[in-house]
């Protein structure tokens, strides 16, 4: 097939998320006279978790100091923040407040004040007179910590700005390109087939797949979990994003309020199994191999509650009612009037990687490659948030191994 996008190139970069698109952008500023082509398998970019994300800024006091989001995600909070302001984006700095749902969350907040302090980010304790002075509608049982640092921006419009970036750097970027197959230098793809030095996967949800077409991350899996968010109409207000103090255990948040760039409130998310990798509604997306591999993995995964996923199922599976998700936001903020939320967002798919030797899920990025090739295999939140330090390192590791 030839198409004019046909001709060998040297870095070929799989993927049209925030992640792909960032480190096609790096790549080409630290090899200018290099040829850079991103491939996406849609029509349009950021179709799945970089365009359904929350939308938050993580400032980086969740993770521990020897973890690759420790890493990034303060810094990336910081230069996501100032992209947004030089580019006059929108960028609603409204921060964030854990709040303490009993005594027996002290230690939790202990912890998070220990890990930011490690991880060099801004944090304030306050106390409940505190906690009224910034969102007079929150509750908390003796302490909180205040975030100033985190944010909320418009996902889609973030990366439409950094795919056109990319694109005026010189970055090639090509739709409807499905990564097919590669046979030793020749890369297959919907959108012609072409020869390509080096690839960067960054696939996502089918992250896991790519690379095992090159040999690597043969012991690990996609997991998709579906999140979605209910929406208060106009009559619910706060000023800062509200979270619980986290299971630090467990990848997810827990329910939480968050304030969209343009002040509108939600809760949730919901982070529940999926039985195939893009089950957004109805039956879209359906592939008969991926539901009954993924439902098969689900279904030992339930029998032997590794990592307690049938407690984890059961609990998300409640979520869907939305008395429950209201019911259990008003832990955090009692008066809130669970009719005023009837409105379910855009669906999102957690791209999270299970490793099938230990049976568990991995907590932080992963990332592994050889000489022709780098893999991001788990890339979940705060992804977005890392994205540019994140697309820094990505390029280190592909001159490490691009010999």
């Amino acid at each position: 097939m030839t198409t004019p996008g046909s001709e060998a190139v040297d870095f070929l970069v799989v993927g049209g998320g925030i992640v792909g698109i960032t480190c096609a952008a790096a790549l080409k500023r630290k090899y200018p006279d290099a040829r850079v082509r991103l491939i996406e398998k849609d029509a349009t970019l950021g179709g799945h978790a970089s365009g359904r994300n929350s939308g938050v800024l993580h400032a980086g006091f969740y993770y521990s100091s020897s973890s690759l989001k420790a890493r990034f995600s303060r810094d990336g909070c910081r230069r996501l923040t100032e992209y947004c302001l030089e580019r006059d984006l929108p960028i609603n700095r409204c921060g964030k407040l854990v709040v303490a749902q009993s005594e027996s969350d002290h230690a939790g907040i202990d912890e998070l004040k220990r890990r930011a302090e490690a991880n060099g980010v801004r944090v304030e304790e306050v106390d409940e007179a505190g906690v009224a002075e910034i969102e007079p509608r929150a509750r908390t049982v003796g302490r909180a910590l205040f975030s100033p640092t985190t944010a909320s921006v418009h996902p889609g419009k973030v990366l439409q700005a950094l795919a056109a970036d990319a694109k005026a750097l010189g970055v090639e970027i090509l739709t409807a390109a499905a990564y097919i197959r590669r046979e030793s230098d020749v890369v297959h793809t919907a959108a012609g087939s072409f020869p390509a030095r080096f690839v960067v996967n960054a696939a996502g949800l089918y992250a896991d797949k790519i690379a095992h077409d090159h040999g690597i991350g043969r012991r690990y899996r996609i997991l998709p979990f579906k999140g979605l968010y209910l929406f208060g109409d106009k009559r619910e207000k706060l000023r800062t994003n509200v979270y619980p103090v986290p299971d630090l255990g467990n990848p997810f948040a827990g329910v939480h309020f968050t304030v969209t760039v343009d002040g509108h409130v939600k809760i949730g998310p919901t982070a529940t199994p999926a039985f195939w990798r893009e089950q957004y509604a109805g039956l879209s997306g359906f592939k008969l191999g991926e539901f009954a591999e993924i439902a098969a993995r689900e279904i030992s995964l339930l029998t032997r509650n590794d990592f307690g996923f049938r407690d984890l199922a059961m609990a998300e599976i409640r979520k869907y009612s939305r008395p429950r998700l209201a019911a259990l936001a008003a832990r955090l903020v009692p008066d809130i009037e669970p009719e005023h939320f009837r409105t379910w967002g855009p669906p999102g798919i957690r791209a999270q990687l299970f490793d099938v030797e230990q049976r568990k899920l991995e907590m932080d990025f992963v990332v592994e490659g050889d000489e022709r090739s780098l893999h991001v295999l788990n890339a979940v939140s705060p992804a977005f948030t890392c994205s540019l330090p994140f697309a820094d390192h990505l390029v280190a590791r592909v001159a490490e191994l691009a010999t």
